[in-house]
């Protein structure tokens, strides 16, 4: 038999296993197989070897069922793929594993939807990129435009996550309504969150951050399920601004901490991982009850961060095009785990569902929608990449790898390559000839993010669909982007 470093050098082989989906059957470790959404066109990009290697050592956590899934947008990731998701079986030994989530905690998507029409807004775009440009933080440890004044207003946030923000001034009641979880998460325990942690989050609350996140102003240029878009105020031409970014350095640290922890815990659990980097504990344990209780903190952190930064665009808007009317159409997090209950051969089971670079994708009648929305789903936000379109979706029945799905274009090349294949000024120049104005920090950092570093966003939601994840309703176009 092969050692478990012969086995880790061997090629991970993918078998056909449906239309647009491929299984890496089980073998040494693996408790279960792999499950890998892919097409034919994404899976030269989807099939690297390191991110497929991640796939198979997931498949080997403590507890795990079903299989180890990974969407169309795979890539590689820390511990986990990002596309990644598993779920482990609490009353089962079932672990949590920080890798799983991944270090931006809570990293996620908001779409705000506006009144206006691309005709009505084009020949002030500049001036409103301009406003957003000068009101949005971001950049690696920028501070943020809501400034919070002690811990104690800091701990507000991390128990009240998004309605603090509303509470504080910065939005409605109508956006808790459309926000996952109502705007925040009931187990945070603040005391499980470090010092340092606690002193990175205290003044970027409100900010972008940098890498692939993102602020832009799109229009929806094409619709695909005209009913659902119609019960989500969707219509071709109109405006809409979409925000991603996350918990910023306080999740990163978070991250960071509990890995520690858990690897110098691992060995009281009996518990062996073919990779540092998949640090884990059961979910009822004290290690594991710490983390979650962390990580539901950073989760309200950053709903609290996008919350703020939606008060800052209608401001902008506000003086740029004369209307605050920005109503939230829908926020969700893609880096996180949730305690939920699934069936599993016929028996309702609680599961701790990591979901990393993936978002839920609840069904139509879900009790957690919210009730107008409960008749058509929930809708699945889903990033492009730097001038190219977004796309939102809708929850399906039954749905798959746990009512989950994809949350943006993958990436197929490093920030490094990126950068030496074309200069900043240049993608900057090349985009604003496609009328998309560009308001970035760096020009090394929009190099970074050049839409050819990304898989081709189209082909991996139809991919979402044709499995049977979530279903096409709308293409949102960028129009102008903020980046940091």
């Amino acid at each position: 038999m092969p050692s478990r470093r012969e086995r880790g050098n061997m090629p991970v082989r993918l078998l056909p296993d449906g239309p647009d989906r491929w299984r890496i059957e089980r073998a040494g470790a693996m408790r279960v197989p792999g499950v890998v959404f892919a097409s034919e066109t994404l899976l030269p990009q989807v099939a690297e070897e390191k991110a497929l290697r991640q796939v198979v050592n997931v498949a080997g956590l403590p507890g795990i069922v079903e299989a180890s899934y990974a969407m169309p947008d795979l890539h590689q990731g820390y511990g986990f793929p990002i596309g990644g998701v598993a779920a482990t079986d609490v009353e089962d030994g079932g672990v949590v594993c920080p890798g799983g989530i991944g270090f931006d905690i809570s990293c996620g998507v908001r779409l705000l939807l506006s009144p206006l029409e691309a005709s009505g807004i084009q020949p002030r775009i500049g001036t409103l990129m301009d406003e957003l440009d000068a009101c949005v933080p971001r950049r690696l440890g920028a501070g943020g435009m809501w400034h919070l004044e002690s811990e104690r207003d800091l701990t507000a946030v991390l128990l009240g996550g998004a309605r603090q923000a509303v509470a504080e001034g910065l939005g409605t009641e109508a956006d808790l309504e459309r926000c996952e979880d109502g705007g925040a998460v009931s187990d945070a325990t603040p005391w499980s969150v470090s010092k340092r942690a606690r002193a990175r989050g205290l003044h970027q609350v409100g900010s972008l951050g940098s890498g692939n996140h993102f602020l832009e102003v799109q229009v929806v240029d094409q619709v695909l399920d005209h009913a659902v878009a119609a019960a989500f105020g969707l219509h071709e031409d109109r405006v809409c601004v979409m925000i991603h970014c996350g918990s910023r350095g306080l999740g990163h640290q978070i991250c960071s901490d509990h890995v520690r922890a858990m690897l110098a815990a691992m060995s009281r659990f009996d518990i062996e991982i073919p990779d540092p980097q998949l640090a884990c504990a059961p979910v009822d344990s004290d290690e594991g009850r710490a983390y979650l209780g962390a990580m539901a903190a950073a989760v309200n952190y950053g709903r609290a961060n996008r919350q703020a930064l939606s008060a800052a665009v209608r401001e902008a808007f506000a003086k740029a095009v004369g209307t605050a009317k920005l109503d939230l159409l829908y926020d969700i997090s893609h880096n996180l785990t949730k305690l939920e209950h699934h069936d599993l051969a016929g028996e309702r089971r609680l599961l701790c569902v990591h979901r990393k670079g993936a978002t839920r994708a609840l069904a139509p009648g879900h009790p957690e929608l919210p009730e107008d929305l409960r008749p058509v789903g929930q809708p699945v936000l889903v990033t492009g990449s730097v001038g190219t379109a977004s796309h939102v979706l809708v929850g399906v029945s039954p749905g798959g790898a746990f009512s989950s799905a994809c949350v943006g274009a993958g990436r197929t090349m490093s920030r490094q390559a990126a950068a030496r294949q074309v200069k900043g000024s240049v993608l900057r120049q090349q985009l604003e000839d496609q009328g998309i104005a560009v308001r970035a920090t760096s020009d090394r950092g929009l190099a970074e993010e050049a839409p050819f570093a990304y898989s081709d966003i189209d082909e991996v939601v139809a991919t979402c669909e044709r499995v049977g994840l979530a279903r096409r309703v709308a293409r949102l176009r960028p129009l102008g982007v903020v980046k940091g």
